[in-house]
């Protein structure tokens, strides 16, 4: 697969095998270093296509620089539409029948393209191959591994329920089973690669390789942080739609632009006690999140004590509010735990 690096680029850039899809938004501490790793690939015969967001912090002129410098890199810059758009862009506008997804401040090992690409060409029957991954910081640090994937689809479909299944900007797709299913669906915000797993999984095999192939890297600024409460709700709900629809039924969320609140869910799926088994699902997942518990996760959790929820940990969590400088919150836990 290495022979891709001897082709002439000018040539074949009409129809490459590979399209490497970005979003960018502000990563410029990190995006240079992330565009490198693609560029050091062994396996060279690709189109490197980046959409910018909307940036304000000097990510164009990085990513400029960089179009200059290798005619294999196309840049489309535009106003900030958010993510999910971004990525359905990038799936429009890809010359490729396959695609690996890349983040602007993550770095991918040079073997990682050459070796999801033999994986691909050995196995036709799969839509999706994503790698195991090494965790860094802000600084680049490494802060161990990022955890064990699922490996095997059979795997993969026994803890869909659970996740996480891929690390998203590992993954390399076909685009034809992307678009098949509709691409990336607006409505799951901060969890749009876990919906579009759960609908790939009745069309397409997917799968992981065990090997660390992408350093990917975590902060504080991220989605996944800020956002927490929000993506595990958004979850639960994806994973709730596709129960409905392997057991014969249609999708509630389908064509919604918003997905329904824990107040609405019940009616939207028409199936009372929807809301308490998200609830059930989420408040475990949130109990050491500070971003959660000095908002919304906390009433989550509050109703979940109420509607007898599992008590395991909740009385440290009650001291942990203390330590983030919340008492008010830690007597009401404190004083919910005791009555209920």
């Amino acid at each position: 697969m290495a022979a891709g690096k001897h082709l002439n680029i000018e040539t074949r850039m009409t129809s490459p095998p590979l399209t490497v899809a970005m979003s960018v938004y502000n990563n410029a501490p990190f995006l240079a270093e992330a565009i490198e790793s693609i560029r050091a690939q062994s396996f060279a015969d690709w189109e490197f296509l980046i959409v910018n967001d909307g940036s304000s912090d000097g990510s164009r002129e990085i990513i400029d620089r960089f179009a200059a410098q290798d005619p294999r890199i196309r840049a489309i810059h535009r106003e900030n539409r958010g993510l999910v758009f971004s990525l359905n862009q990038l799936v429009e506008e890809a010359r490729a029948p396959l695609i690996a997804r890349m983040d602007g401040d993550d770095i991918s090992l040079p073997d990682r393209f050459e070796k999801q690409m033999a994986f691909l060409a050995a196995n036709p029957d799969h839509g999706v191959i994503g790698t195991w991954a090494t965790c860094i910081d802000e600084t680049g640090a490494l802060r161990g591994n990022c955890g064990e994937k699922p490996v095997t689809h059979e795997e993969m479909v026994a803890n869909f329920e659970y996740g996480p299944l891929l690390c998203h900007p590992s993954v390399i797709m076909r685009r034809d089973v992307v678009q098949a299913v509709g691409g990336y669906r607006a409505a799951y915000k901060h969890c749009e690669d876990y919906d579009l797993w759960l609908r790939l999984g009745s069309r397409t095999k997917m799968a992981n390789l065990r090997e660390r192939l992408i350093l990917y890297r975590h902060s504080e600024s991220q989605v996944s942080s800020k956002h927490v409460v929000l993506q595990q709700v958004n979850a639960a709900i994806a994973f709730a739609a596709y129960r409905e629809v392997a057991e014969g039924r249609a999708d509630p969320t389908e064509g919604l632009d918003e997905l329904p609140t824990l107040e609405t869910v019940d009616d939207v799926f028409n199936r009372p006690g929807l809301s308490r088994e998200i609830r059930a699902k989420v408040a475990p997942n949130i109990l050491y999140s500070p971003v959660a518990l000095r908002n919304d996760g906390y009433d989550i959790i509050l109703r979940y004590i109420r509607e007898g929820g599992d008590r395991d940990g909740l009385w440290r969590t009650a001291a942990r509010l203390m330590t983030i400088g919340e008492p008010a919150r830690a007597l009401r836990m404190a004083t919910t735990l005791a009555t209920h």
